[in-house]
């Protein structure tokens, strides 16, 4: 899991669910969605204001990572005032919930991608969960911003726009692989122990860590031996 620093006041903001940014005074009534059609070419491409925030932070996030998701600054990229956002996103929880949704919706069509695959290979379930672990593990360092907020407990807790029945999906794939591999046991605990396993190792990675412990940032041997410890050794193949 991330680890928010307390010394941080960008995510102190965001576990309050306001933007300091924004001060005292913010004149949340402004006409936001005349104000984004009066751009030039906002009306010929089809952008609703609810849309272009939601680009602009997902954007905003890969770049430059969760810290800079306040409100004013995806306000002020997007070409609006800071007050606009809030007739779409009562709070600044919303608004970061509904890019987060964003990174479940692509993170789940790579998933699903990969299912495909192994349908057409008729991967069993040992195989579909190496695939299914290096989705998300490529998923975590590919889009590291977004991994981290999609993430974020008080994103998930808060329970806005639904994120956490957005996420759950996944995890349930997860389980259903492990109670095929290991009937007679609890799937949803030995699959919350693998995947807290994958999603520390995708932390430790990121953070320089583990390379520095181990001497490697390869994660194979790592991934390989999470995955024996809470599935039993893989067979071997013939």
């Amino acid at each position: 899991m991330s680890q928010p620093s307390s010394q941080d006041p960008a995510r102190a903001r965001h576990h309050s669910g306001t933007d300091a940014d924004a001060g005292p005074g913010v004149d949340t009534g402004t006409d936001a969605r005349a104000e984004v059609e009066a751009r030039p070419g906002a009306e010929e491409k089809g952008d609703g204001l609810r849309e272009r925030l939601v680009r602009t932070g997902i954007a905003l996030v890969d770049a430059e990572g969760t810290q800079a998701l306040t409100l004013r600054e995806i306000a002020r990229r997007a070409g609006v005032s800071h007050g606009a956002p809030r007739r779409w996103f009562p709070t600044h929880l919303d608004l970061l919930s509904a890019i987060a949704r964003e990174g479940f919706a692509e993170l789940a069509a790579r998933v699903a991608e990969a299912d495909r695959e192994a349908d057409r290979t008729d991967a069993g379930p040992r195989e579909r969960v190496e695939t299914l672990t290096g989705v998300y593990l490529g998923y975590a360092a590919e889009r590291r911003g977004m991994y981290e907020l999609m993430f974020r407990h008080d994103l998930l807790e808060s329970g806005r726009l639904g994120l956490r029945e957005t996420s759950l999906p996944l995890f349930a794939r997860l389980a259903a692989l492990v109670a095929e591999l290991r009937p007679g046991t609890d799937p949803v605990t030995a699959a919350g122990a693998l995947w807290a396993n994958l999603h520390g190792l995708a932390q430790l990675r990121h953070w320089g860590s583990l390379s520095l412990a181990t001497g490697s940032d390869d994660p194979a041997p790592f991934v390989r031996a999470a995955l024996d410890a809470h599935l039993g050794p893989a067979e071997p193949t013939r």
